[in-house]
């Protein structure tokens, strides 16, 4: 898989493209398929309880290739909550329906994630993907949560 490489501060939730010279950076390592796979906001479902009443998501998924095709992770719905084993459950259980896509597209055989709050207002992601091939990458994120 080769995209156009995007450049990510977990922390700050900031994404910018990579450049080289006057040239677009390219990815080949499915860095850059997770980091919008995993820090773009996926549209609320209807039996979701937002915020806000905000149901977000990407207007492109309105009109989806393939029938209930979505982009990004519903994450953004529990980082608000108390920082609690719970949530960390919750936002691990939608950053890996985030990541099926990779299975079902044929980049990956399986995928693993885990989350945990490593201390107040940081939560630290571990990501395993194993490849076709047989190996496995593993991606790391921590993002700051909260005040």
């Amino acid at each position: 898989m080769r995209d156009i490489a995007i450049g990510f501060n977990g922390q700050l939730l900031l994404g910018d493209l990579v450049y080289k010279g006057n040239d677009l950076g390219v990815d080949e390592t499915l860095l850059t398929a997770i980091y919008v796979s995993l820090f773009t906001d996926r549209r609320a479902g209807d039996e979701d309880e937002t915020p806000d009443g905000d149901r977000r998501g990407w207007w492109g998924d309105s009109w989806p290739d393939h029938k209930g095709d979505e982009i990004g992770s519903r994450r953004w719905l529990y980082l608000r909550r108390k920082q609690t084993p719970e949530t960390a459950q919750l936002i691990q259980e939608a950053d890996t329906q985030a990541l099926a896509w990779l299975i079902e597209d044929g980049h990956a055989t399986a995928v693993a994630v885990h989350c945990e709050w490593q201390e107040r207002g940081l939560l630290a992601e571990r990501v395993e993907i194993t490849l076709p091939i047989g190996s496995t990458r593993v991606f790391s994120f921590d993002q700051k949560v909260g005040a």
